[in-house]
């Protein structure tokens, strides 16, 4: 593993945290992030939904069995997606910029201290209309996954999923 890309190899899925509560400022860094993702035209589809309301992270994890550790973690983040300022106001751009918008979270999370978990919300529709229900989101928008933030309770190892069998050159 290159040392230069250890903050990406040290990006793992946390889902234990301590209790202590991720700052403000440290939130809106990882917003800040998030919002330097390349988008399709940049036109930047994305929102984002802060949580820290301990009733409601309870709460999401009624309908996103995979999500549980939100009970635990200090803070989540939504994002969401506008369907009207997407690119050709296609679901699958929507999508990709949320994705990129996403990872760029995640790594800004690991490289200020924090742990953090993506919890996947579309497509499916039990988990979408959960959160269209408990965040009251307008017609349009589309609940694309979560993040739960928090500081770690664990350390996993930094580690790659490098497969050579999964590379390719100029053909299949």
């Amino acid at each position: 593993m290159n040392p230069k890309l250890e903050f990406i190899f040290r990006r793992r899925s946390v889902r234990k945290y301590t209790d202590q509560p991720v700052n403000e400022e440290t939130l809106m860094d990882l917003l800040e992030a998030a919002m330097a993702a390349p988008s399709a035209v940049a036109k930047d589809p994305w929102n984002f939904i802060l949580v820290t309301k301990r009733a409601t992270l309870n709460q999401l994890t009624e309908f996103m069995p995979n999500a549980q550790m939100l009970k635990q973690a200090p803070a989540a983040i939504f994002v969401c997606g506008d369907i009207k300022r997407a690119h050709g106001e296609l679901e699958s751009y929507l999508l990709q910029d949320c994705s990129a918008a996403i990872q760029n979270i995640l790594l800004a999370a690991t490289a200020v201290g924090l742990g953090s978990c993506w919890l996947g919300v579309h497509p499916r529709p039990e988990r979408m209309a959960g959160v269209r229900k408990v965040f009251h989101l307008p017609e349009g928008i589309i609940p694309v996954s979560g993040i739960a933030l928090g500081y770690p309770a664990e350390q996993p190892e930094p580690r790659t999923r490098f497969r050579p069998a999964y590379v390719h050159r100029e053909t299949w």
